[in-house]
């Protein structure tokens, strides 16, 4: 059997770091995780700015979700051109955050907040928590090309 055709059955994500970040361990883990879990994984690597999110989002129209990770804390500016590509048409699926979102010790809301306002539909706390949220952007996919047709 075809290991990307065994591998795409749960869905595609694409997976990159923000622009400015070039930290590649939790990156790789992610995706190496993800992809036991049989999700097809599109990793972009590190460094990725938002138009090469969406230049994968038109080669794999079909992706549950766009995975970006920060480490460094510079997300907010990273992300600055994510409500543009929503806005095109460049990006049609949902978008997730997660790691270490700001710099220094400020976590509060006003945080995430900002980072909706960008664009960003959700922000993980930990990354145990995404496959559950993969679970659920799956059912709610299938669902709707269900009432589709």
């Amino acid at each position: 059997m075809d290991i990307r055709v065994a591998q795409a059955h749960r869905g595609t994500v694409i997976l990159g770091v923000a622009a400015s970040d070039a930290h590649a361990v939790a990156n790789q883990l992610i995706a190496h995780d993800l992809r036991e879990r049989g999700y097809f994984v599109v990793n972009l690597g590190t460094c990725t700015p938002i138009s090469e999110f969406a230049a994968a989002v038109q080669e794999h129209p079909d992706a549950l979700a766009i995975l970006i990770g920060s480490l460094n804390g510079h997300i907010h500016e990273d992300l600055r051109d994510l409500g543009k590509a929503k806005l095109s048409g460049a990006i049609g699926c949902p978008v997730v955050v997660g790691g270490n979102l700001s710099v220094g010790s400020d976590k509060s809301a006003e945080s995430h907040d900002k980072l909706f306002g960008l664009g960003v539909d959700f922000v993980l706390g930990d990354a145990t928590e995404l496959p559950t949220l993969l679970t659920q952007l799956a059912e709610s996919a299938g669902a709707l090309r269900r009432s589709a047709s």
